[in-house]
């Protein structure tokens, strides 16, 4: 069973998502709902759509790893002192998932290195890790290089989980999208440049900040209207940008009007918003999965329920190139 990554949203606008269970027990997800420019760290994103849309947290998990970004299948762990790591037993506590996505705003990061200047000693690499036992990456820690690294793309291995920070790949990356089964994975290449200037050396990708930055990925940009992204992915609001994710929504979650908690907690063509926007939302919901539509469609293809309406993405003069068309489904102010 391939597991997935959540994203969760802490704070204001960021990639979000939450974990249930897959028929099979296991879960994964990752959030980031209203995203933020890379290196914004302390407001909200210029690119947060003109309806509050927001769920109230906001961080990212690949499944595998443990609670703080967690990946489907994990366990808890006693990490709290920052140098223990147990190791999740992937076939117990399956309703955890690892690898979540937090927001800039999140808080409560603990920074040992830096991951843009990879300050680490030689022979080790700064890498995000789940400093507390949880399933989203909140941490940075230095840890060694494997002998052989493999390079962004390649498959990749993970020791403990999809998120202990310790994996095959080489400086500026991590093993991404790790089976909690197998702790296979592949490896993605870190943002290079600065928080303020970040750089993807791939035009296909985005710098996506995450976490409060302990997350600085190059994720593939993709299109939520036609959800062009790999099987097993979907395209979700990051940052400034739609990126490519696994959707970790499971079989039995993740559809029009489900609570949700992170980002990819949502099935394709959904993302998670301000449950306030959503028509049928549960209440005492954080979030509530929600349709993307699409501004230049006629209203009665849009998708929308019957009290909602399709709303841009993106405030009036602050779209991002190429996503001009993007609507989410509301209520009416």
């Amino acid at each position: 069973m391939h597991k997935k990554v959540l994203i969760s949203l802490l704070g204001s606008a960021l990639l979000v998502i939450g974990c249930d269970a897959d028929s099979d027990g296991s879960t994964g997800a990752m959030s980031d709902s209203n995203s933020s420019s890379a290196g914004e760290t302390e407001s909200e994103s210029d690119t947060t759509p003109t309806t509050d849309t927001t769920p109230t947290t906001d961080t990212m998990t690949t499944e595998g790893t443990s609670e703080t970004m967690t990946t489907e299948g994990t366990s808890e762990t006693d990490t709290t002192d920052g140098s223990d790591t147990d190791t999740p037993d992937p076939t117990t506590e399956t309703g955890l998932s690892t690898g979540f996505i937090t927001d800039p705003d999140g808080g409560g990061v603990s920074i040992e290195c830096s991951i843009w200047e990879q300050d680490c000693a030689e022979g080790e690499k700064c890498a995000p890790w789940a400093n507390d036992g949880g399933a989203a990456w909140n941490a940075t820690r230095c840890v060694p290089v494997d002998a052989n690294p493999a390079q962004p793309g390649d498959p990749c291995s993970v020791e403990g989980s999809g998120v202990s920070g310790i994996d095959s790949c080489d400086v500026s990356s991590m093993c991404w999208d790790v089976d909690g089964e197998t702790n296979m994975g592949t490896c993605i290449a870190f943002c290079t440049g600065s928080e303020n200037a970040p750089v993807c050396d791939d035009p296909s990708t985005s710098c996506s900040v995450a976490n409060d930055g302990v997350l600085v990925l190059c994720l593939p940009t993709c299109d939520p209207l036609t959800q062009n992204c790999a099987e097993g992915q979907a395209c979700y609001p990051i940052d400034n940008s739609f990126v490519c994710a696994p959707d970790a929504s499971g079989e039995d979650q993740g559809a029009d009007n489900d609570p949700c908690e992170f980002i990819n907690a949502c099935d394709m063509g959904n993302i998670c918003v301000n449950p306030a926007i959503v028509q049928g939302c549960p209440a005492g919901s954080g979030g509530c999965c929600q349709n993307v539509c699409d501004l230049s469609a006629d209203p009665a293809d849009q998708g929308c329920d019957t009290m909602e309406t399709c709303e841009p993405w993106f405030e009036e003069g602050m779209v991002t190139p190429g996503f001009e068309d993007v609507g989410v489904c509301a209520l009416p102010a």
